[in-house]
């Protein structure tokens, strides 16, 4: 498949079929390669508002809307000093001279299945044009005197191999991290090496009217809680914590999980009357970033570049925003190749910026003994040191992924 396509792209989750589909939105001829078939099982249900921008860039509004998915306008906490009283935050709550306030809606976002919503991108991918091959394994970078010339790959996730060439690869594979493995440039947040434990219920009582789509994210001496409502009558229920709390063999992770559900103040009154009807999942949450999210022929993007506790469901905005990125840097490297070192540069500075922003603040929530305002001024001295804004609406920004330091990911 030599000089067949301008670019590929290994990974077909929210922040490979977003650069894939943007880049064939404008022109290029794009090969995706997925491992898995899709629809798929995937964790990292919460979107924050910060995805829509992107949702609308590649014209999946409706899409969107077809899943049928339950609006989040805003989220509910239990977290902060000594309180176990609930507190709530607004998405509307941005000033009113926020570009997101001149939307035809409220900004918002949604609680989703993450089979379904990372189905609906590869499959709006394909319509924008872009091939997509399945259950295909990447197993290699490809490179020619130091440059990223292609991939070599296993079709049908078989022991054969084959290659594809192209001018340009984007590394989208998610945790496998294909080139920050091989590139041996992975460094790990030893302070955010946590593991996740969690299950779905169905039934349960939930918030009333507008507040009915909040996640609710409740703090617990040990770790956190989360309680995901979905537009089916389920919810996903999980707990968050250091992976030294889950070393005594006498407690298995889901033990010990139903016993935080117990502890809850708000998580276990909203499962009130609820029936589990799925297994208990695990995973490792342990933070890290690429020291380095290119090279010659290739970008890094989404979990690949970098991967971010959960604790404010960045996940799927980082990585369709960075797909974004992605797609805008690579295509002006297509168009202008003596500018690429220049715009890869900038392309790397603008990412860690935001993903700087973005980790030094859960390093500071995660002090659950602070005052709430503490958090708020927090956000405030990050993204509004001219302290322009009040700091709540700073907090909320932030949180949401509307903040300009996250919100508005530019090449110079």
């Amino acid at each position: 498949m030599r000089d067949q396509y301008d670019v590929v792209v290994v990974g077909g989750g929210p922040a490979g079929a977003t650069a894939a589909g943007l880049l064939s939105k404008r022109g290029r001829r794009v090969l995706l390669l997925e491992k898995e078939k899709f629809p798929r099982y995937h964790i990292g249900e919460s979107l924050i508002p910060g995805v829509m921008p992107v949702v609308r860039e590649l014209g999946a509004t409706g899409a969107m809307a077809d899943l049928g998915a339950i609006k989040k306008y805003g989220i509910t906490l239990i977290w902060g000093g000594q309180t176990r009283e609930p507190w709530n935050i607004r998405f509307d709550e941005i000033p009113s001279d926020h570009p997101a306030n001149e939307l035809a809606e409220r900004p918002h976002a949604y609680e989703v299945k993450r089979a379904e919503f990372d189905n609906m991108l590869l499959t709006h991918a394909r319509r924008l044009g872009v091939t997509v091959i399945e259950e295909t394994t990447a197993r290699e970078a490809i490179f020619t005197d130091g440059r990223c010339t292609g991939v070599r790959y296993s079709p049908n996730n078989s022991g054969q191999t084959a290659e594809v060439h192209a001018p340009f690869v984007i590394d989208a594979s998610g945790q496998s991290k294909l080139m920050g493995r091989s590139l041996d440039t992975v460094e790990w947040h030893a302070d955010l090496k946590n593991l996740a434990v969690w299950t779905y219920f169905q039934g349960g009582t939930r918030y009333e009217g507008e507040e009915a789509g909040n996640i609710t994210v409740e703090a617990h001496p040990n770790g956190w809680l989360w309680m995901i409502p979905f537009s089916d009558d389920t919810c996903g229920v999980g707990f968050v914590a250091a992976s030294s709390e889950f070393v005594d063999p006498a407690l298995s992770p889901p033990a010990i999980m139903a016993q935080r559900i117990d502890e809850s103040a708000a998580v276990k009154k909203l499962l009130t009357g609820a029936v589990q009807v799925a297994q208990p999942r695990t995973a490792k949450d342990w933070s890290y970033t690429c020291s380095r999210l290119s090279g010659p022929g290739f970008l890094q993007t989404g979990d690949a570049a970098a991967f971010i506790d959960p604790l404010f469901s960045t996940g799927v905005m980082l990585a369709m925003k960075g797909g974004s990125l992605a797609a805008a840097a690579v295509e002006r490297i297509l168009d202008e190749p003596d500018s690429e070192a220049r715009l890869r540069k900038d392309y790397e500075q603008e990412y860690h910026s935001v993903l700087d922003v973005v980790v030094s603040f859960v390093r500071y929530f995660y002090d659950k003994s602070r005052a709430v305002q503490d958090y708020f001024e927090r956000a405030q001295s990050l993204i509004d040191p001219k302290e322009e804004r009040k700091a709540r609406q700073d907090f909320i920004l932030l949180v949401s992924g509307m903040a300009k330091a996250v919100e508005g990911w530019r090449l110079n």
